[in-house]
């Protein structure tokens, strides 16, 4: 039987994913050297090769490509091992560390930040906002809420609402006053906020032949509701993400015309296969779950209205 070192497995998986030994040693905080050295002893101890060098990139051959098939599920599955007995380790008092964007934590995830430590006073929430898709074992986070279709390899996503979310026109209440009675296309004159193409759909499903010019955009939608609530331009808005300032009368819904993007990015929560049965992030996704389900019942209650 080939007797391996089993520190060269992660090098390998690393080189396999990059196929640059230099982006492989970045990543693992390893020197080029160390890692061309694992290679080729790894190489040496197996008696044959597993990567054809093409200039500076390393490409998989077959033989690679069988070895890289049954060692990158079983890494994973050793890390979410280690990571499942570190967390039951800890005891009762749990910390959880989440990894969200900055936007859906201002704007959704924060405000109901107290109903959790009314139901869950022993579990401490270490949240990091970030634009970043962070590696959660690498980065040492229990789970994350991402926005996208996916998929996340070696994660279990599960969404966190099922049902439609439209997209709907928002503005300040004073400016929500002053278009109070006109026909939408006064709106097309508005200073537009957000982005272009989501107002032409908009436009498009109010029945206006609009060539709409936005006068900002940004990179994180809470800075763009915070634009909108201050008068600076009107927005088009996932009504659910808004559900808060449209229930407070911070914003106003312009209009009932709204769009459904079945392709659009939806929230998601992330997490190892490991913790699924861990108690915090049960606790995580119930509640997770449950808040949608009162923001959703909230934008139902004043639809009727």
């Amino acid at each position: 039987m080939t007797r391996i070192a089993l520190n060269a497995l992660p090098t390998f998986v690393a080189v396999a994913q990059t196929q640059n030994l230099r982006a492989a040693a970045e990543q693992l905080s390893l020197t080029h050297s160390a890692v061309s050295q694992q290679i080729g002893t790894l190489e040496e101890r197996l008696g044959f090769k597993l990567f054809d060098r093409r200039g500076r990139r390393v490409v998989l051959n077959a033989a690679g490509e069988a070895l890289l098939g049954s060692v990158a599920p079983a890494l994973q599955r050793i890390q979410e091992g280690v990571q499942a007995a570190t967390v039951t380790a800890r005891g009762a008092g749990q910390q959880l560390r989440i990894t969200i964007i900055p936007s859906f934590a201002n704007r959704w995830f924060l405000p109901r930040m107290g109903r959790w430590r009314e139901r869950h006073p022993d579990i401490t929430l270490e949240i990091e906002a970030s634009q970043q898709l962070v590696d959660l074992a690498r980065d040492g986070f229990h789970a994350g809420i991402r926005t996208g279709l996916g998929p996340w390899p070696g994660l279990v996503a599960e969404r966190l609402y099922d049902g439609p979310s439209p997209f709907v026109a928002v503005g300040s209440p004073v400016m929500a006053r002053r278009l109070a009675g006109l026909p939408a296309e006064a709106i097309a004159r508005e200073p537009l906020l957000g982005d272009r193409e989501a107002w032409a759909r908009w436009f498009a499903a109010a029945g206006i032949a609009a060539d709409p010019v936005t006068v900002a955009s940004f990179n994180d939608i809470g800075l763009m509701l915070q634009a909108t609530e201050q008068g600076l331009g009107l927005a088009v808005v996932r009504e659910l993400f808004a559900a808060d300032a449209l229930q407070s009368g911070v914003l106003v819904k312009l209009s009932e015309v709204s769009f459904v993007l079945d392709r659009v990015s939806v929230h998601s929560l992330v997490y190892p296969p490991g913790l699924k049965d861990w108690p915090p992030m049960q606790a995580l996704r119930a509640w997770l779950r449950a808040e949608f389900e009162l923001s959703e019942k909230a934008l139902q209650v004043r639809s009727a209205r």
